[in-house]
């Protein structure tokens, strides 16, 4: 960016919503994964007709723009690899309808999702997805990540809740994708074009959101076990049951001994640990779905299973899977956070290897996560002053790639591709499907000044 391209971006937003400082430059410069690269310039626009101007601004220049969130990013998908400016959504973080009756609401990028969810709680309603950045993250970095959560096995993904949203095209050309409607399928599914497409197709300025009743009934048990296998093998058999837990949550040995001896967490010393929820419009479904759960466990050999009997044992069960990537993550000063998936029928086989893995590395290491959908989460903590752990950890990842890959697994569940699995998209997808997706790419950003270097689909 020249002096003038800053200065027109400034007249745009207004100097109050417009920085180059270099304190607001390092803030920008990184998110929650390990990588980084400083911009040139911050821009906070409130208004559609801003982000219209700033692109077509950029377009005509040939800056690079990043749109960001909350900057909870895991994948490096809102670091701005070539510089240029960063335009921050945050401030565009009206609510601007709630219809119940249409159970639908209607938001601007920059809301977080925990003040979504409190608005629509005394309604009895909710916005389902459920991640675990919930109380800073925002529903547009939710719609460009497909974002995920602990309730995905039952309610999905962002995705299946998008119906309709506005988008500001690389040029500054204003569109609206999908309807109203619970059902549209009036030519090409454009929505879902733009849903997880992390920010590199345009800019999302407004989001239509379909809601859902609140469940009012809820049942919370913990089973541990004496391998990764039989915990496997007990999801596998719990997903295959007919009943479909809101939550199916893992922790691996590693997770349990860092919870013990670093979070001071009183846990039984097992292999591993399966936390599930079971819920529903009335108490009796709630308790009929994990009677049937408790039985499985206790045929998979379960060591110990606790049932919660009040709300504060609720919470008790709840602690240690809350604490686990923080309480992991005091091990080394910096930490590869992955959320590879593979379907159910693979994910004893993902749990054994990825440990196989990473202890090959000589690296300290969890795994927890999402087993009800088959996405898990290896954590592995290193120094990146030291070399050798660099490369090591890096030797890792490429292993669990590829090892996920080849169970028919994807590279990521929920955390988006970003920075940080474009060397590896080729290990998912074939270079027809490649190709496809660049060409759409450069169909929309012919010049590449939208998030460059994401997802391997630079033109």
């Amino acid at each position: 960016m020249n002096a003038n391209d800053k200065q027109a971006v400034k007249d745009i937003v207004g100097a109050e919503n417009y920085s180059d400082s270099l304190i607001d430059l390092v803030t920008y410069s990184y998110d929650a994964s390990d990588h980084d690269h400083r911009p040139e310039a911050a821009a906070w626009p409130t208004t559609t007709d801003q982000v219209a101007a700033i692109l077509r601004l950029a377009n005509a220049s040939r800056f690079p723009v990043t749109p960001r969130g909350a900057g909870t990013s895991l994948a490096g998908g809102v670091v701005p690899a070539q510089g240029g400016l960063v335009l921050d959504l945050v401030r565009m973080n009206r609510i601007l309808a709630v219809n119940i009756v249409d159970r639908q609401v209607v938001v601007e990028p920059g809301v977080v999702y925990a003040d979504l969810q409190k608005l629509l709680a005394p309604q009895g309603f909710c916005f389902p997805p459920d991640p675990a950045s919930g109380k800073v993250c925002t529903i547009g970095g939710n719609v460009a990540t497909n974002a995920g959560g602990i309730r995905g096995a039952k309610y999905g993904v962002t995705r299946d809740y998008v119906l309709a949203l506005e988008v500001v095209l690389p040029d500054g050309r204003v569109t609206r994708t999908g309807s109203r409607c619970m059902k549209s399928v009036s030519g090409f599914d454009l929505t879902r074009l733009f849903v997880g497409s992390e920010g590199v197709l345009g800019v999302i300025t407004e989001i239509t959101l379909k809601i859902s009743p609140k469940p009012l009934a809820s049942r919370t048990c913990q089973a541990s076990f004496a391998t990764l296998d039989q915990a496997g093998r007990a999801v596998t058999a719990i997903m295959h049951s007919g009943v479909v837990p809101s939550v199916l949550e893992i922790m691996d040995q590693n997770t349990i001994r860092v919870l013990r001896e670093k979070g001071g967490m009183d846990l039984p010393p097992v292999n591993a640990m399966l936390l599930v929820e079971t819920d529903g419009y009335t108490a009796g479904e709630a308790d009929y779905q994990m009677d049937r759960v408790l039985e499985i466990f206790r045929q998979g050999g379960a060591q110990t299973i606790d049932m919660a009997q009040s709300a504060d044992q609720v919470e008790a069960l709840w602690a240690a899977r809350r604490k686990a990537g923080s309480t992991a993550g005091q091990l080394r000063p910096y930490n590869l956070s992955e959320d590879v998936t593979v379907p159910m029928s693979q994910l004893p086989a993902l749990l054994t290897g990825i440990a196989g893995i990473v202890e090959g590395y000589g690296l300290p290491f969890v795994v927890f996560g999402h087993a009800g959908d088959g996405n898990l989460h290896p954590k592995i903590m290193y120094d990146r002053r030291d070399p050798e752990q660099v490369t090591n950890v890096h030797k890792a990842a490429d292993e669990i790639f590829a090892l996920t890959c080849s169970l028919g697994g994807t590279l990521t569940g929920e955390h988006g591709v970003g920075l940080a699995k474009a060397p590896y998209m080729h290990l998912e997808h074939d270079a027809n499907a490649l190709e496809l997706m660049r060409s759409i790419k450069r169909l929309l950003d012919p010049n590449n000044i939208l998030n460059p270097g994401k997802m391997n689909l630079d033109v």
